[in-house]
């Protein structure tokens, strides 16, 4: 083996990693946002768990990015660790589909349905197919389409040249000592742990051990070794990922830790304690590709099938290892591993922004309670929510411009755009509540009450702020247009109120029943409220915009306020004569 052999097997192995990254790549872009309620919904017992963990892994070809998810998960409370168990455990058996397509390269044959399932037949076809995807198509959808088979034809030609690259090797003598020295099943298990920790992961190092079985040189005593230690060395991606995560994360990181070590010890003790008693002829033989992939998903099933019943003491177990608990949570948690798979760093940003919207509700209408009975420790816990909702926008308007910089879907990158314009209003909302309280504050400072009219007044302007606010909360949490259509028709009647409500103070000046200080008092408290209507108008008109794919806030006013339109007229007329202001 010369050195251009080896420069052949190194390229091929660029191709192969290169292959495998831009299919994953792919196949997460167009099946992620899905897969990530799939992944929250659907584990609710272990058994569940392991096949969704496995149906997931072997659609995004990776159990390394399967488990690294749901650490993710478990670290922003989307997970309890009791969940993450099964889905780790079916994510080793999902990852085997990839030895069994590669598997293929292999098949011997002279008729053409034989030579037409070996992916040196098709992947050219796929290439051609995904390239043209790739530069012709201007759907989104398409082009990442286009890029899982091109990414497929990558491996598959990387795996071709790895294979061409040591055929020679099957002539060399020293070579096959090397390999024989892996049959040692300390040394075949660190090999392959080390191989795949290095190159972060198990279909990629599995994958080259089936092009080094074309040398001959590789028996089933070594090949089982090694990939019971790809295995174990597939857990480094999940570990360094959980490096500055919260204690759960990293629990569910030695989880799939432990799952291979303590599995790779029962297997070894089962099949050298059956070798001993029934000497099986084939340990020394020579293995193919197809069987490195059926002791790849044997080893994994077997784990599984071992080991799921225990699932509670692998949970005990990484409690035991990691005992500190955790400290309180603050503010948004938003996985920066994410951001590799965008599709669930948008659903997690929509999560945190329904949760940012909620507090910003909650503390608005707690703000609104305290006026004329004005509570100290209520006041304290605003101010306290306020800088928390801060908090929010900040770390989502950050995490948020990182995700946009991604390559994403048509639709996530919608998703996105509604949560940037969004959280700002959410915001603001925070800001409000806070004035409404120092408005509360003043009352309470100077002893002052407004009429009985005046507060009736107010109260009805109350009503139709809470209602504003609850509309679109719930409107942005379900990305419901039709209740997102009823919020301008009432943001217009909010805004009317604030008008009639300070002409009845003027003539109540007149009269002398109210003072010109409650006048700015009572003046402050209602332009906030109206504020707060706008900024949730604002949010509705960027709900209906952006499923229009549009965002033209003023065009759209103009137009669904203009005299021809029904719904729009309907709810204004509805919501009007609901807070209508006593006589």
């Amino acid at each position: 083996m010369d050195i251009f052999s080896v420069l052949s097997l190194l390229g091929g192995l660029a191709l192969f990693l290169y292959g495998m990254n831009v299919m994953g790549a792919g196949l997460e872009k167009i099946s992620g946002g899905k897969l990530e309620s799939i992944l929250q919904k659907m584990t609710n017992n272990p058994l569940k768990g392991v096949l969704l963990g496995a149906g997931v892994t072997a659609i995004i070809q990776s159990s390394s990015a399967t488990t690294v998810i749901v650490v993710g998960f478990v670290n922003s409370g989307i997970m309890k660790l009791s969940q993450a168990i099964g889905i780790i455990m079916g994510a080793n058996i999902g990852t085997t589909v990839t030895a069994w397509i590669l598997s293929l390269s292999q098949i011997e044959g002279e008729s053409f349905f034989l030579n037409l399932l070996k992916p040196d037949s098709f992947s050219p076809i796929l290439a051609l197919i995904g390239v043209a995807l790739i530069m012709f198509s201007k759907d989104g959808r398409k082009k990442d389409i286009g890029g899982i088979f091109a990414g497929f034809a990558v491996l598959m030609f990387g795996m071709s040249a790895m294979s061409d690259a040591v055929k020679p090797l099957a002539d060399v003598p020293e070579f096959a000592n090397i390999l024989l020295m892996f049959s040692n099943p300390v040394l075949g298990i660190l090999a392959g742990a080390v191989l795949t920790a290095i190159i972060q992961s198990s279909s990629a190092s599995v994958g080259i051990l089936q092009a080094l079985t074309i040398t001959n040189g590789i028996t089933y005593g070594s090949a089982i070794p090694i990939i019971l230690g790809q295995n174990i060395g597939t857990c480094a991606t999940a570990l360094i990922s959980c490096i500055g995560a919260r204690k759960n994360a990293k629990r569910a990181a030695l989880v799939h830790l432990y799952f291979n070590i303590i599995g790779s010890i029962v297997f070894l003790t089962v099949f050298y304690g059956a070798n001993a008693i029934f000497k099986f002829s084939f340990i020394d033989q020579s293995i193919d590709a197809a069987n490195v992939a059926v002791i790849h998903t044997a080893f994994n099933v077997f784990s599984t099938v071992i080991l799921l019943p225990f699932n509670k003491g692998l949970e005990k177990l990484a409690k035991l290892t990691i005992r500190e608990k955790d400290s309180e949570q603050t503010g948004p948690v938003l996985e920066e591993r994410f951001l590799n798979t965008p599709a669930f760093a948008i659903e997690q940003c929509k999560n945190e922004t329904v949760k940012m919207a909620v507090l910003a509700r909650d503390t608005l209408i707690d703000a609104i309670s305290v006026i004329g009975a004005y509570d100290v420790k209520k006041a304290v816990m605003i101010e306290e929510n306020e800088k928390m909702i801060d908090l929010y926008e900040d770390k989502l308007g950050t995490y948020l411009v990182k995700v946009s910089s991604r390559s994403m879907t048509e639709e996530d990158s919608r998703e996105a755009s509604k949560l940037l314009h969004s959280i700002g209003d959410f915001e603001r909302i925070g800001d409000h509540a806070v004035n409404i309280l120092r408005v509360a504050k003043e009352m309470r400072d100077k002893n002052v009450h407004f009429s009985d009219q005046a507060s009736t007044e107010i109260c009805v302007m109350t009503n139709a702020v809470t209602e504003i606010l609850n509309l679109t909360v719930e409107a942005f949490e379900a990305n419901d247009l039709s209740l997102a259509a009823k919020i301008e028709p009432l943001e217009q009647v909010i805004d009317g109120l604030k008008a009639e409500i300070k002409m009845r103070h003027v003539a109540r000046l007149k009269d002398g029943t109210c003072t010109i200080e409650l006048g700015f008092i009572l003046s402050d408290l209602i332009t906030n409220y109206e504020r707060v209507s706008d900024h949730c108008s604002n949010i509705a008109v960027c709900l209906i915009q952006i499923k229009n794919s549009a965002l033209d806030t003023h065009g759209y006013l103009d137009e669904i306020r203009s005299a021809d339109n029904v719904e729009f007229n309907n709810y204004f007329k509805e919501y009007k004569e609901k807070y209508l202001l006593p006589s």
